[in-house]
Parts: C-alpha cells; structure tokens; sequence
C-alpha cells in the first residue's frame, strides 16, 4: 500500500483575530490576507507541477478550509472538491462560535495533558477522540487512494495530529512547540504501510507573497503546540 498525502493548512481567516473558537457554525471565512496567500501557494503549484499527479483535493467542511480549497483546485487536475469531515480541527462542539474568554468562562481550562478524555465541551471531542479519528482517517486515505497522490486542505491541529500519531509521541510530549503555518504544506508517503514525513510546513510560496503569517509578539500561534490548551489548536 503507498499513497502520496499533500496537507494544506488554510489561508488566515477572521476567527483568528477576532479570538474565536470557531468551526462549521463559527468561522466566518478567509480575512484578504488570507486570500492572497492561498493565491500564492496556487500559483506555486500551477507553477512547479509538484502536485500534477492528484487525483483528488478534499477538504474540511469549515468555511475557510473550504474556500482556500476552492482557490486551490484550478491549479490541480481534479474536477472539483470532495468535502471530507474527518479532516476537521478537534470539533468544540457547543464551544463552536464562543470567544476564548466566554468559553473559560462556561467551561473552565481544557488540558489533555491531564484529562485527555473530557470533551473540550459538551457535544465535542476529548484529546483522544481527536487523535483517534486522525488516526482513522490516515487510514481510511491510505486503504481508498493506493498508489495515488491526494491533496487535503484542512487544519493546523489535524496537521499536528498526524505528526503525533504517525510518530506515536508520547503524552505529554517535549513540550515543543508545532505551529504550521497558513498556506503551509506538509507531504507524507506511505510504502509498506509505513508513514513516512516527506516535508513540514513547507511555505516557499510566502517567501514575498504574503506577509503577516507570523503571529504577533507574545501571542500563542494556532495549534503551536502538541498538547494545546484551552483554545489552541483551533487553526
């Protein structure tokens, strides 16, 4: 069994600066940098070739996955975009849509370091739900697309996640910090059954194209690190 697995984190959007916790029913779409970043990385692919061979671009069902995959898929040879849910953020559930405040507030702090089974919030995911459906999901794309090239535009958590359990590190980890990039992408391959990391956060494409990526002074990135607090990880 091999695949070739592109993951793209979406272009910046709104619900980073407005602080929110937000999914399906919270996000609010890409902010104008975020647009032109996602314009960089496509003019990059049409450019280089490098994912001329996919067969297939998924993506989060989350308004700004989906519309930095809908920027994407003219530089791919896909005829449109399969909205894939397994490739979402850790889901908040009833946190979806609540600022970071608001959500302590309700529900107090969120370690999975310490409690890797509670729910981030009622109707949502614990830290081991999450890892588990990235597991499946890995899976579920290696087992449907053998031997093919598949492009997945998703989240800076689920790009995280995989480096976790493709790597099986262990709770609570280093403690260093992972923060994909917007726009950044991230290869796996699979041969033998084995997953191998290709590359990281890959982000030539923003190299003079679109500035602002980094977070600002003293301000924690999305998904920065493997064992995220409350909020963190929502990218």
């Amino acid at each position: 069994m091999t695949i070739r697995l592109l993951l793209i984190r979406h272009g910046a959007s709104h619900h980073s600066d407005q602080g929110l916790i937000a999914m399906p029913r919270g996000c609010t779409g890409l902010t104008d940098a975020g647009v032109a970043q996602v314009g960089a990385l496509a003019r990059r692919l049409a450019t280089t070739g490098e994912a001329a061979d996919a067969v297939a671009l998924l993506t989060s069902p989350v308004r700004r996955v989906r519309e930095t995959a809908d920027l994407l898929r003219p530089a791919l040879p896909v005829r449109g975009v399969a909205v894939a849910p397994g490739l979402m953020e850790l889901v908040p559930g009833a946190a979806d849509g609540l600022t970071l405040a608001r959500y302590r507030a309700a529900y107090g702090d969120w370690d999975p370091a310490t409690l890797p089974d509670r729910p981030f919030a009622p109707g949502g995911e614990s830290w081991h739900d999450f890892l588990a459906r990235v597991r499946a999901t890995l899976d579920g794309l290696a087992a449907r697309h053998d031997g093919e090239t598949v492009v997945a535009v998703t989240h800076a958590g689920f790009i995280v996640a995989t480096l976790l359990v493709a790597f099986a590190i262990p709770r609570p980890g280093t403690g260093a910090w992972l923060a994909p990039a917007h726009t950044g992408l991230t290869a796996w391959r699979v041969a033998d059954g084995r997953w191998g990391l290709a590359r990281y956060n890959d982000t030539a494409h923003l190299a003079s194209s679109a500035p602002g990526d980094e977070p600002a002074a003293g301000r924690t990135p999305d998904a920065a690190r493997p064992l995220p607090r409350t909020g963190e990880g929502q990218g």
